[in-house]
């Protein structure tokens, strides 16, 4: 509770709220009246495992991108005097941060996702780590899903459902780099792409429209749970496109 102003003291009102020195300088006995401290619950879920070693289109890790976007979000949700928990899946284990205030909590989050993914060898399905969220945890909560655009696809209506009719849910996709250029490396099989895929043109073009098409889709059926989505492709904008997001979801609760 924060101290907000003086009153005149009502009948029903504690006698432990009266405010003696006030009450002598006025002439009136006045009590201290209180408003509630409103805090929030900020659940950072962070999609993990060896695909998010693969890099961006601007030449950076998705597991270094997903990593400033958590940052950012949980210092600002600090900055308010929010709470801030994460989830992330780890060898298909899940690791749960329960809700904690202060710069050291937001730290140790920050530098467990960091070492332990460091050392993925397999991928993960980030609908563990929601189904955790569903199945285990009863708080009203704001939760960002930090993902690429594998994990949107793979996050299925009835998690959606469920999440967003008790929570208000945001998205931040990871842009993967295109299969382009004179070296990419194949993660899952472990071999670098034949430099007859990387520079036909009319595989990039398809590649492209294809993931378009899957985004487009991702985010039109995000729309029905009113869960907006923003699109990462470099840290340098990722304070930008979360300003943009929080704006784009505050406008979706009020329709």
């Amino acid at each position: 509770m924060n101290f907000e102003d003086l009153r005149e003291y009502a009948i029903g009102d504690n006698i432990k709220d009266i405010d003696w020195k006030a009450s002598a300088r006025s002439g009136n006995l006045l009590v201290r009246q209180y408003i509630a401290e409103k805090k929030h619950n900020i659940m950072v879920v962070l999609d993990s495992g060896k695909k998010m070693l693969a890099d961006t289109n601007a030449n950076e890790k998705k597991k270094d991108v997903a990593l400033m976007s958590a940052g950012i979000v949980s210092y600002l949700a600090n900055k308010n005097g929010d709470y801030v928990g994460a989830i992330y899946s780890k060898n298909n284990e899940i690791k749960y941060f329960p809700f904690k205030s202060g710069l050291m909590n937001i730290e140790k989050i920050l530098s467990n996702y960091d070492s332990d993914e460091e050392k993925e060898t397999e991928n993960s399905d980030i609908k563990r780590s929601l189904e955790y969220i569903n199945k285990y945890i009863k708080k009203r909560m704001i939760i960002f899903i930090i993902t690429d655009l594998e994990g949107l696809e793979n996050i299925d209506d009835k998690v959606l459902k469920s999440l967003s009719l008790r929570h208000d849910v945001m998205l931040i996709n990871i842009d993967d780099a295109y299969m382009m250029g004179n070296k990419a490396y194949d993660l899952d099989e472990g071999e670098y792409i034949p430099h007859l895929f990387l520079n036909n043109k009319k595989l990039l073009e398809l590649e492209k429209k294809t993931r378009d098409d899957v985004y487009k889709k991702c985010t039109n059926r995000f729309k029905k749970y009113k869960i907006t989505v923003a699109k990462v492709n470099h840290t340098k904008e990722i304070t930008e496109k979360i300003i943009d997001l929080l704006e784009r979801q505050k406008d979706a609760n009020n329709r």
